[in-house]
């Protein structure tokens, strides 16, 4: 699949490269030239909305801040092409921090009305300083001049076209390294992303500044393109069609980019053009209709699935006809594509061409997975943690006198834990007791109200998740928190994140310290997926996998972390009984190795099973501890919890 892809990028560039011969139109050169440049930008706002799942209304104010500082720097002091692109990636890319603060607190459409405010404000500020922008003037920009020759529209073209492919480089390699899957974390579930030592803080910032160089330095080509920039041009309208591309192309995908751009570059053209809008439309409306009889001919779609798109595309071929002017419906006819796209492509043009491709290889591809399953093609090497280190201390974790209130609800009350070094500690108590919560406190995700929580020796109350995750304390979560569209392996790689000392510069060149990096990762990785023994699910989404073996690798991805404490919130949920044994066994091969284990569950005999101590906890207070059979004999746990004479609490 990889080679497939590589081959199609190569032919694509190659194809495109013999566009100004085969094409000699200067039109169709500019034209194409445009979608290269916009397919720039759409690679950075991929990052933030198909990968962070950030909505930003934004990237036209900064697309307007590359192509102003490119053209400002020429115009007012004559600097090269050589200078005044990189300067426009790099002041569009402190913009792009700023835009990432308000994303720090705010999201979805909060987030998009802070980021459509930026854009405006970008607008207005070009329209109003005049000192260095001219205004509604705008500038005038012509081709660069390279060593007193002035490039040609043709060699402009090789140029973008040429850079559009090092971006192209540059971001995949982002994007399929441990970067990338930080921010693909960070849109399934945040507070999984800072519980596996991955700063949401952090990686929120990197997402924006990132798809801002590239905002900018599609703005700065942009600006030697049209050879004139004003403040119109970067107006809500465009911030629309970047959205738009997006999303029909297909996010999470480079190939989905191009295509994007090429719609929006061709939709005002499209909608400028009363006669071919209608031509359009109506071959739109025939060839959806055809699809859908074809898709239920095959029974491949129910008449109720098909019946939207069918009268969709029809209703707007008939629209078509009915209109005399179409300019003024323009944003009209752009927000009925999003809602269509939205509802029927979410997946946009190139998740819908896979779709149609995965229907005829999936037998073929199920064949090859199990031939390479039962062929044993990855030899894996059993699993086992780093040296622990103990400080000398008999408990690894100390609670004291821990408070967690809400309004006037006590969730914990004055609760003391002390957990040794090596054991399985059980914390048991009826539902709404504060096991949950106390598994927050310890991780950071609430800050107690009072009281103090020592690890190793040192206090850690006040800190961040992520920072005490990196300390050495993972968990599994009560409500499973999978980043759903990765595999089962990049969900662990998350886990193993802090393990990668690479930074971007060898993520983009892809040097030997990163390639030793990933390679030790991949292994470590093949061997905790073993080790739960989920091995044959690698590469399963998360999402489609049996909510049991969702509980397996959030314990594969907690390894990950390599902790001296592991915090298991209800692992047995969702196993059926028969699995119980196993389940217990490898708890009690997880302590084997040196790792300590906090383990709430409602499977008595599993608690019973394989803790050393258990406490118990019933409305927010800690009500006995002690040995299994101590607790389980105990007046106040009998009455409090173990009384109904279920074991399956």
């Amino acid at each position: 699949m990889k080679n497939k892809s590589l081959y199609f990028a190569i032919a694509a560039i190659a194809a495109l490269a013999l566009f100004p011969t085969l094409v000699p139109n200067p039109y169709y050169i500019h034209l194409i030239e445009t979608i290269l440049i916009y397919t720039i930008l759409l690679f950075g706002l991929d990052i933030v909305v198909g990968y962070t799942g950030q909505v930003s209304l934004g990237h036209a104010g900064l697309f307007g801040v590359g192509a102003y500082t490119a053209g400002v720097l020429f115009f007012k002091l004559g600097l090269p092409f050589f200078v005044t692109v990189p300067a426009a990636i790099a002041v569009t890319a402190v913009f792009g921090a700023v835009l990432a603060l308000p994303a720090l607190r705010v999201t979805g459409p909060y987030l998009a009305m802070v980021t459509l405010a930026f854009g405006t404000i970008i607008k207005i500020l070009i329209n109003e300083m005049t000192f260095l922008t001219e205004g509604p003037i705008g500038l005038k920009v012509p081709k660069p001049t390279f060593f007193g020759h002035k490039i040609t529209e043709v060699e402009y073209f090789y140029i973008v076209l040429v850079l559009m492919a090092l971006a192209l480089i540059v971001v995949h390699r982002i994007l399929k390294s441990h970067l990338g899957r930080a921010f693909e974390a960070l849109r399934d579930s945040p507070v999984a992303c800072d519980c596996m030592g991955v700063s949401v803080y952090r990686y929120k910032v990197y997402a924006f500044v990132i798809s801002a160089a590239l905002a900018g330095l599609a703005g700065a080509l942009s600006t030697y393109s049209v050879e004139y920039i004003s403040p119109d041009t970067y107006n809500f309208e465009l911030t629309i069609l970047f959205l738009l591309a997006v999303i029909m192309g297909g996010r999470k995908t480079r190939s989905g980019a191009l295509i994007g751009a090429a719609i929006v570059v061709m939709l005002p053209s499209l909608l400028s053009d009363i006669e071919l809008f209608q031509k359009i439309a109506t071959a739109l409306a025939i060839g959806v209709l055809a699809m859908a009889a074809y898709n239920l001919s095959k029974k491949v779609k129910t008449l109720r699935e098909v019946a939207i798109p069918v009268v969709a595309t029809m209703g707007m071929a008939a629209f078509s006809f009915w209109l005399d002017n179409i300019t003024d419906w323009r944003l009209t006819i752009f927000g009925f594509m999003i809602l269509f796209v939205v509802y029927y492509l979410q997946d946009g043009v190139v998740g819908f061409a896979r779709e149609l491709f995965a229907r005829a290889t999936a037998q073929s591809a199920a064949k090859t997975a199990l031939v390479q399953a039962t062929a044993g093609v990855v030899a894996v090497r059993p699993w086992s943690p780093v040296t622990l280190v103990n400080n000398g201390s008999a408990n690894l974790l100390e609670v004291n006198q821990a408070l967690m209130q809400f309004g006037g609800l006590k969730a914990l009350n004055l609760v003391d834990l002390n957990v040794s070094h090596g054991s399985v500690h059980g914390l048991i108590g009826p539902n709404g007791s504060g096991k949950s919560t106390m598994m927050n406190v310890l991780t950071g995700i609430y800050q107690p109200t009072a009281g103090t929580v020592s690890f190793n020796g040192q206090v850690i109350t006040g800190q961040t998740p992520s920072t005490i995750a990196l300390s050495g304390i993972a968990r599994t979560f009560q409500n499973v928190q999978l980043f759903g569209e990765m595999t089962a392996t990049d969900n662990v790689l998350v886990g193993l994140h802090h393990t990668y000392k690479s930074n971007i510069l060898d993520v983009i060149f892809n040097t030997p310290r990163y390639k030793r990096e990933d390679a030790a990762a991949r292994a470590e990785c093949a061997s905790l997926l073993a080790f739960v023994g989920i091995s044959e699910l690698a590469e399963h989404e998360a999402r489609n996998l049996p909510y049991g073996k969702q509980r397996l690798l959030e314990i594969a991805r907690a390894l990950g972390l390599r902790p001296q404490l592991l915090l298991l919130d209800e692992p047995a949920a969702g196993l059926p009984p028969a699995d119980l044994p196993d389940l217990m066994a490898m708890v009690k091969k997880i302590r084997d190795h040196g790792i300590t284990v906090i383990l709430i569950e409602h499977h008595m005999d599993v608690v019973m099973g394989v803790s050393d101590t258990v406490s118990v906890l019933d409305f927010g207070q800690k009500i006995a501890e002690g040995k299994p059979a101590e607790v389980q004999s105990h007046p106040a746990v009998i009455e409090a919890y173990l009384g109904s004479g279920s074991t399956a609490h």
